[in-house]
Parts: structure tokens; sequence; C-alpha cells
């Protein structure tokens, strides 16, 4: 694929990201600001498609060759804030990532005191997707809190609850063991709202004061130290997302989509021979 030529039909904005040049919203700044031109055209919209025959100059420079999309395991440790500036001064995940690293973004966040599994993607649409609550991915817990709870306190969270008017949908909740003043629990959910397992916790009289994310979804934090980061191979993000959300999202090459067909004609077989077989029963 020729520098300057995305290598499937987009909008420019989402183009410019997928390059590494920059976010979307930046992106659609510098269109605004008449940097970007298409076919020897100066763009004064984001509201363009670009693809394969289209060529895209970046103050006049041709975009970087596309790279594949790429997501990474990171292990989030405390003191950092998730965001690539803050007013505050404090120091951010991004700054701190090892060097060599494109520039990422996270996939959902982790707060300021919050620790562990922290996805890291190439790719916006990539993040968009993983953050939704109707991918069906569960969000897990260790969590250390002060108080006192039980577990027959804790299983009320499986109908979900209301927390100063926000509601909560269902939530998984084990209490491991108690040490000394603190309890430690498990906690899984599938929303992951802004301080969600704090709050909610908090309605119950505890006090979170350690809280690590173990797992995301299919991804999990294993024995990644804090700090170390760990790309996801692509066959297997590919394998986790399924073909349909994998191609929409344009992660498949030629020889990732024929070895999903074989992979999807091979089921199909094995589940007509399983249904042969039970019809002959």
């Amino acid at each position: 694929m020729a520098a300057g030529r995305p290598p499937q039909t987009m909008r420019i904005a989402k183009a410019m990201a997928r390059a590494g040049l920059c976010s979307r919203r930046e992106a659609e700044r510098w269109i605004a600001e008449g940097r970007v031109t298409v076919n020897g055209e100066v763009l004064t919209t984001p509201a363009r498609d670009v693809g394969p025959d289209d060529v895209v100059l970046v103050d006049g420079k041709p975009l970087p060759s596309f790279e594949p999309v790429q997501l990474w395991r990171y292990h989030k440790p405390r003191g950092l804030v998730t965001t690539h500036r803050d007013p505050e001064g404090r120091p951010t995940v991004f700054e701190n990532l090892p060097e060599g690293m494109p520039r990422v973004i996270s996939v959902g966040r982790l707060d300021f005191n919050s620790e562990g599994l922290l996805l890291l993607t190439t790719d916006g649409a990539l993040a968009r997707y993983m953050e939704l609550p109707s991918t069906g991915w569960v969000r897990r817990y260790r969590v250390r809190a002060h108080g006192k709870i039980t577990q027959v306190e804790l299983d009320k969270l499986k109908d979900g609850i209301e927390v100063e008017g926000v509601r909560y949908g269902p939530i998984e909740a084990m209490l491991e063991r108690v040490q000394g003043s603190n309890v430690w629990l498990t906690v899984a959910l599938r929303e992951g709202k802004n301080r969600e397992v704090r709050k909610v916790l908090k309605s119950l009289n505890l006090e979170v004061n350690r809280l690590i994310r173990v797992s995301y979804g299919p991804f999990q934090l294993h024995d990644l130290q804090p700090g170390e980061v760990e790309p996801v191979r692509r066959r297997v993000l590919i394998d986790q997302l399924g073909p349909r959300v994998s191609r929409e999202l344009g992660l498949l090459d030629a020889s990732d989509d024929e070895r999903v067909r074989r992979r999807s004609r091979k089921a199909e077989r094995a589940s007509a021979a399983s249904e042969a077989e039970s019809n002959e029963k």
C-alpha cells in the first residue's frame, strides 16, 4: 500500500488516526485549518470518505504507511491518570509507556488510584467497540475495602442497584476473605461506568483502598508486572472478536479472511454431521 493511500474506504479523520498521525478530534481540527488535501483538493469538512484510489496529504506530506490494527495488554500502576494530558499536571499512562510504542489510546479507563489490566490500541473504532456493554464482556476486579460485609448483602447486587440517582446493572461480588479491618472481594460487571466499583461499594459502607482489574473480557492480567506491556497477537484478537466484527473493523487481510472461511466451513460441516447423527438416533 503506497504512502498516502488508505488501504480501504473510510472517513478521512479515521484514515489519519489509523495512520498514527493524530486522534480523530485532532484530525477534524486540522481539516478545519485547511491542512489536509485529497487528490489536490483542500478539505473543508471531515465528512469525506477516502479509499485506496485517493491520495491524502497532510501539510503537503503523504499519510504514513498504514500499520495493522494492534492491541496490547498493559499493567497500569497506581498513581497514573489514563489521559494524554492532565490539567492538574499528574503523571499519565501515555507518558510512562515503554519506548518504541506507537501512538495509542486506551480501551476505557482506570482511575488514578486503580491498577491492573488496561488494554491499549492504535485504533479508535476497536476501542469503542470493546467498551460497549453490548459486547457482553465481563470486567473482573480484585478489591480490598475497609469495612464489614456479608455474602448475603453482596448477593443483592446481582439485581443491580441505584446509587445517587445512577442505575447500575447486575454485579457479581464474592467475599474472598477478611483481613483485619478490611475485606477482599472479587467483583465482576459488564458496564464499567465511571468509578462504578468504588461508588457501589461505598453505598454498602465499604471504602475501597485497593482496586485491581484482573481481566477485561477474554484478556487477562496474568503475570504482567506493573508498567509492562505485551502485544496481543492479531490472530487471537480476530478469534475473540469473530469474523463479522473483525471484517467491519478492517482487521482481516487476505490470509486472515481465508483462514476464517476455512474455520467457518469446518464448523458448518461439524454441525451438519452432528445433526445427521442425532437424526439417525
